[in-house]
């Protein structure tokens, strides 16, 4: 099924606009990804003038340039995007920046963007990914809840029932409906919504749709900026201080085959959050089991380049915005027998032939989980070409 209503970059801004952008606890990790995840930093400031890896020329790559040009926006809270070199910007896949929307958890306000959901009429009404998968959270209990209230007081805001700080956090969450039949009340936490309920003040309408939605700052702590731009995980996954007034994020954007540009918001691996740099999600350990996953398939070693650790960008087998795409990736990562024979791949087939040939190894999660993988919400707002060559 292709995005609802996808635009492409020379219509998203005359639609809106081009707007200014200024660029301003310890885990223990398992060893492989660790030492994939900070040490890139001579690699990436070699390369990030071109885009190009070193040793590429860029004639034989697609430009950024050239892929702006030919860029669609998935998400419609997408206020502005950038694949190119300009204004000092050194990071090769780019920056997008989103709005923000707000919420409360437990009488604090949290912040959170919106990127997804499983139900394709609300996906196609608010402007997001439509993601099929998304729905095996319901059977799997693995969601949390966000309460959108009708004809609340003038400050009412949505609610939500988790939070990155909470143990049963997950950015999958199950829509409901709240409607007042009595003299509405500002309503601040789930438990208070479950106390109006129980006094028939207000009727809550559980549905079935679930929407992805990465916090970004809650009362304990936010997403951190990135201010080097030297390698993915890196600093953090935001690309500029989040601008309350304006009610905006502004991520960086790494790209994956096919054609995904894909922001970095959360883990299930909690023991791996401080090196990520992105929040935790140990509730969403268990979307593997339900269905609403795809692996991706992330390079340890080959092809030197700027994924997640360091090498070429990762395979998906489908595209941001096809049925079997889901934003919830697991994690696979690939390892080459003979590194000096590794070659560019850019499709999951291509992974399946390396690998019949044994020249490609699969480990879920990475060589130091002992076959245990974990899952990774990698939302992509942006489609476009690839840009990277070998």
């Amino acid at each position: 099924m292709t995005p609802n209503n996808p635009f492409t970059r020379r219509q998203f801004l005359i639609r809106t606009g081009r707007i200014s952008l200024g660029l301003g606890a310890a885990a223990v990790l398992p060893g492989f990804l660790a030492a994939c995840g900070d040490d890139d930093d001579e690699q990436g400031a070699a390369a990030t003038a071109t885009a190009v890896p070193t040793g590429v020329s860029p004639a034989t790559a697609i430009t950024p340039a050239e892929a702006q040009e030919q860029a669609t926006v998935l998400v419609g809270d997408v206020v502005d995007f950038r694949l190119l070199n300009e204004e000092g910007w050194t990071w090769p896949g780019g920056w997008v920046t989103m709005r923000l929307h707000a919420a409360a958890f437990n009488g604090q306000p949290v912040y959170f963007v919106r990127t997804d959901s499983s139900d394709e009429a609300f996906a196609g009404t608010e402007k997001l990914v439509y993601v099929p998968k998304l729905a095996g959270a319901i059977d799997a209990g693995k969601h949390g809840e966000i309460y959108l209230v009708e004809g609340g007081v003038a400050d009412q805001l949505p609610v939500v029932s988790t939070a990155p700080d909470q143990l049963d956090f997950t950015p999958l969450l199950r829509v409901n409906r709240v409607f007042w039949s009595g003299e509405a009340q500002l309503l601040e936490s789930a438990a208070d919504i479950e106390a109006a309920s129980a006094s028939g003040a207000l009727a809550v309408d559980a549905t079935e749709i679930i929407v992805n939605y990465p916090f970004v700052k809650w009362s304990v702590g936010e997403l951190p900026v990135d201010t080097q731009f030297e390698a993915a995980l890196s600093g953090g996954p935001l690309a500029a201080p989040l601008d309350l007034d304006a009610m905006t994020a502004t991520f960086k954007l790494h790209q994956c085959y096919p054609e995904s540009y894909y922001i970095i918001t959360d883990t299930s691996a909690a023991a791996m959050t401080g090196m990520m740099n992105v929040a935790a999600a140990p509730e969403a350990d268990g979307l593997v089991a339900a269905g609403a996953t795809e692996p991706i398939y992330v390079f340890g070693n080959g092809i030197p380049g700027f994924a997640a650790m360091g090498f070429q960008p990762s395979v998906f087998a489908s595209k941001a915005g096809e049925p079997a795409w889901s934003p919830m990736w697991e994690h696979v990562t690939c390892v080459w027998a003979d590194e000096s024979a590794a070659q560019l791949l850019a499709s999951r087939q291509e992974v399946a032939a390396m690998e019949e040939a044994g020249e490609l190894q699969l480990f879920p999660g990475t060589p130091d989980t002992n076959g245990q993988s974990f899952v990774v919400n990698c939302p992509a707002p942006i489609l476009a070409p690839n840009t990277f060559s070998a």
